[in-house]
């Protein structure tokens, strides 16, 4: 039976989550009304908490000046470390295991220099084909840096001829067959084009048994997958928190180092933020890393950047990651259905087993590239907000913090229009 407008409202009705809708910033249609927003993997919607949280901040600065170190209302020197635990908690790992500072791709060149140690064969970084363009700068930047070529040492994974998306099977089997050579494999938890959400624990085993380092970007996965981390045994990972973690544009990031790896010898550029907190104010001339992740910080972080985070993780303290994903889950599928149902000339391209996919639906259009800007242009115009990735690719992520299934079927209605008006 086709899905109908009475049975999304039904379930949103029905949706205890539904009520955190009305603690998010919502933003407008050209013709003023509600936008359908579903692009929170690219930019989560700003917590009407974080305004509060910002101002509290600035009128600590104002009040208190450099005292606002140890006397604001959440003293500065260990505002990060407060976030840790709710980020750990969410990526399903240890609080000291995590370090909240800087951002993705800065936190991910630090991973790098620290874990990427090529020696004799062994040295050949692997990722996926197709890789978000920061983690491929990333690798072919480090191999750069030692002098090596990226069109030799650079190992891309691509898809099987006919097929979107990639197999855990064929990664274990490049790992395999060419372990001796690989140094480090650089992995997504999603991946941002297609949506699709690997196994990491899968990948971690089989890049261990190769004898390999292996490092997870985790920016499509914090706050959409649930615990990317506890089955794991990676020796990194790096992510942002302004997408599913609603946390702003340009918000602070962070990343995890396995305790394994909590040896003060282990190579690391240094920062005075990462010496230990005890004698740090002393400003003592020899580096002594801290304990944990934190000993891989580099400078202290900005306060304001990180204050919309406090606010957002409440909310995700107030939902609960189980309770997010088996909504999440149910919304992706109501969407699939309706996309199959009511748009013949779109396919997903995202797998369509709960577990291999977010929140995210990546959408190709038939009709050719020019056709489906078209489209998109004309959601866009029409107050549907989603993004476009080149050349074919509409992406939509219905999130479940903030949306419902009454913005999955409005989304799709206006798909339908749009396709339909452009013949």
């Amino acid at each position: 039976m086709a899905l109908t407008r009475e049975e999304a409202l039904q379930r949103d009705a029905a949706d205890p989550l539904q009520p955190l809708r009305g603690r998010f910033a919502l933003p407008l249609a050209p013709d003023g009304g509600p936008a359908i927003y579903l692009c929170g993997h690219s930019l989560g919607l700003m917590p009407l908490a974080a305004r509060a949280e910002i101002a509290a901040a600035v009128d600590d600065w104002a009040r208190l000046a450099v005292l606002g170190h140890e006397g604001a209302r959440r003293p500065w020197i260990t505002y990060h470390d407060a976030l840790a635990a709710p980020i750990a908690e969410l990526l399903g790992c240890r609080t000291d295991e995590i370090a909240i500072m800087n951002s993705l791709s800065v936190n991910l060149q630090l991973m790098l220099a620290s874990f990427y140690r090529p020696l004799g064969r062994r040295r050949c970084i692997v990722i996926e084909a197709g890789a978000f363009p920061s983690d491929r700068y990333a690798a072919a930047t480090h191999l750069q840096w030692h002098g090596l070529a990226p069109a030799e040492a650079l190992i891309e994974i691509t898809p099987r001829d006919g097929e979107e998306c990639l197999r855990e099977e064929d990664v274990e089997a490049l790992l395999e067959r060419r372990g001796e050579e690989i140094a480090l494999v650089l992995w997504p938890g999603v991946q941002y084009l297609t949506g699709q959400a690997f196994d990491l624990a899968r990948i971690e085993r089989a890049a261990h048994a190769a004898g390999a380092i292996v490092g997870f970007d985790l920016a499509h996965s914090a706050g959409n997958m649930p615990f990317p981390l506890r089955d794991s045994a990676a020796d990194f990972a790096v992510w942002c928190s302004y997408k599913y973690l609603n946390a702003g544009p340009g918000a602070i990031g962070g990343c995890f180092v396995h305790r394994r790896h909590f040896d003060p010898a282990r190579p690391r550029l240094g920062g005075w933020w990462g010496h230990e907190l005890a004698t740090r104010l002393r400003m003592p001339h020899e580096f002594r890393a801290a304990a944990g992740a934190a000993g891989f910080q580099l400078s202290n972080q900005s306060v304001l950047a990180a204050a919309p985070l406090i606010a957002s993780l409440e909310l995700f303290r107030m939902a609960g990651m189980r309770r997010l994903r088996e909504k999440s889950v149910a919304l992706t599928a109501f969407f699939d259905q309706l996309i199959a149902e009511r748009t013949p000339q779109v396919r997903s391209i995202t797998p369509s087993a709960a577990a291999a996919r977010g929140a995210q639906l990546s959408l190709r259009l038939s009709g050719g590239p020019e056709r489906g800007r078209r489209v998109f242009q004309r959601l866009a115009a029409h107050g549907a907000i989603c993004d476009w990735r080149e050349p074919d690719i509409i992406r939509a992520a219905p999130v479940p913090l903030y949306n419902g299934f009454e913005d999955v079927f409005n989304f799709v209605v206006r798909l339908e229009e749009a396709l339909r008006s452009d013949g």
